[in-house]
C-alpha cells in the first residue's frame, strides 16, 4: 500500500507502508492493505505509519483530509 502525506509547502512522506493510523474527526482509525475506498476529514493529532521494514513513524498534523482508493492513501494536511 502506498502512503502520500502532502502539505501546501512540501511532500512530507511518499512510500510503501504496511499500515496507517489516522486521527479522524470522528475518532482514530487504521487503514490496512485492500481497505475499502474512503474519504474522511482529519483532526489535529498524529499519523502513525508502519513502513515495509517494520519501523513505526509519526507525523503530527493540525488537520486535513484523507482519500483511500486502490491501495493508495493520500493525506492532505494543513
Amino acid at each position: 500500500m502506498t502512503l502520500k502525506i502532502i502539505s501546501a509547502e512540501e511532500i512530507l512522506y511518499s512510500g510503501d507502508v504496511q499500515s496507517v493510523t489516522l486521527p479522524g474527526s470522528m475518532g482514530e482509525f487504521t487503514v490496512l492493505h485492500n481497505h475499502a475506498s474512503l474519504l474522511a476529514t482529519l483532526s489535529a493529532g498524529n499519523i502513525h505509519y508502519l513502513d515495509t521494514a517494520g519501523v513505526e513513524n509519526v507525523t503530527g498534523i493540525t488537520g486535513g483530509i484523507v482519500d483511500v482508493d486502490s491501495n493508495v492513501v493520500s493525506v492532505c494536511v494543513y
